[in-house]
């Protein structure tokens, strides 16, 4: 295992060591490494025997008292604990009832005590202002739907350990869009990342400078046209104040959807890394590229060989974690079993370009990162 910083040693104290009912650390890191590992490899019994699951937990651990590969948050805190929730990202379907709202929020509620963060699209809200024929009353609108989440997050940690984290997604033809973009001007909102689900259609009209229609989401219908370049000129606006919304385009996101029979995908997980249906959750884990540095007659060059092991290793740790997830509701672990999807990502991009001399604001920096995730994306696909 390599030596850890001060900084990380204080971080893996804070979140991720175990701790008895005094709350006095009772985990070392690598006993953590170790931890996970063996819980993980138990997948392996599967199909396969104990000595190779013995293997396997040799191998994974490895990988990660090396630093050269760790996996999502939930997996270093759960795995191998009685609470064995180990996904990182759920998306929850959100549909126009009381009963569906308050559902989402109870489910909400289960995933994020647990450690997940979810995501949910609101575009099936109708607007604000709307009669509910139930009651003869008005309707308030997803932002205000949004809100009462937002406040419940704000009251859970996650994992018992950090606070929970929310992406909220609403289509920019949704009659309430403009409310929705400007959400965070005046404050709250504040365990929510925003992105407006955009279509082809709409950056047409903004390039063309085209108007194009709101359309009500129950009807169908049009309720009136607005101009596009306005509307993105106030996404603009909201963003370089808060930082939110940013932009989700729905249309080259179901274009790659590996499974458009099983519906379209409408919102992600809150940091946006992986697109979900409802009910999918996902486990992620993260390839240090800074460790894929190697000396070499000619100067400083990418370790292929190193990347391609981190990968291979990788790829079967996530799917070994789906394996052993305990999910905490049926509807989460049919969808998840059933499609198995994994986030396999990368960190310290920035330090692997200054350990290969290469520029991060130059031509070569993007090179570099196109044969990087070329070769990570081939090889996973390879092994999965």
């Amino acid at each position: 295992m390599i030596t850890l910083s001060p900084n990380a040693l204080r971080v893996l104290e804070a979140r991720y060591l175990r701790r008895d009912a005094g709350r006095r650390v009772i985990e070392t890191p690598d006993e953590l490494f170790q931890r996970v590992a063996r819980a993980v490899a138990q997948a392996e019994l599967v199909g396969g025997s104990a000595w190779e699951a013995d293997q396997w937990q040799q191998v994974f651990h490895s990988l990660l008292a090396s630093l050269d590969f760790l996996p999502n948050s939930p997996t270093l805190m759960s795995a191998g604990t009685g609470l064995g929730q180990l996904s990182a990202c759920f998306v929850l379907p959100v549909e126009d009832t009381m009963e569906s709202i308050f559902g989402a929020l109870g489910a909400m509620a289960l995933l994020q005590r647990a450690g997940g963060g979810t995501g949910f699209s609101f575009s099936r809200l109708r607007p604000r202002g709307d009669v509910v024929a139930a009651t003869g009353g008005e309707a308030s609108g997803p932002v205000s739907v949004m809100r009462i989440v937002d406040c419940a997050t704000q009251n859970i940690k996650q994992g018992g350990r950090r606070r929970g984290a929310n992406m909220g997604v609403l289509r920019v033809d949704h009659p309430d869009i403009l409310e929705f973009v400007d959400a965070k001007l005046g404050g709250g909102l504040e365990n929510f990342n925003l992105s407006v689900g955009v279509t082809d259609r709409f950056m047409e009209a903004v390039e063309s400078g085209a108007r194009y229609g709101l359309v009500h989401p129950g009807r169908g219908t049009v309720v009136r046209e607005v101009p596009a370049r306005e509307v993105f000129d106030r996404i603009v606006a909201a963003a370089w104040r808060t930082g939110d919304p940013g932009l989700l385009y729905l249309d080259a996101i179901n274009r790659a959807n590996p499974t458009p029979a099983l519906g379209e995908i409408e919102a992600t997980n809150p940091c946006g890394e992986v697109p979900l249906l409802p009910w999918e959750s996902c486990v992620l884990g993260s390839i240090n590229l800074a460790h894929m540095v190697r000396a070499t007659p000619g100067g400083p060059d990418v370790d292929w060989d190193r990347l391609r092991h981190a990968v291979h290793v990788g790829v079967r740790f996530l799917d070994d974690v789906i394996e052993i997830n305990r999910e905490p509701l049926p509807a989460i672990a049919a969808a998840t079993r059933g499609n198995r999807k994994i986030g396999l990502g990368v960190m310290g991009f920035a330090e692997c370009l200054i350990l290969l001399g290469v520029s991060y604001d130059g031509g070569e920096a993007i090179r570099r990162a196109d044969q990087l995730m070329a070769f990570i994306a081939a090889e996973a696909r390879e092994v999965s």
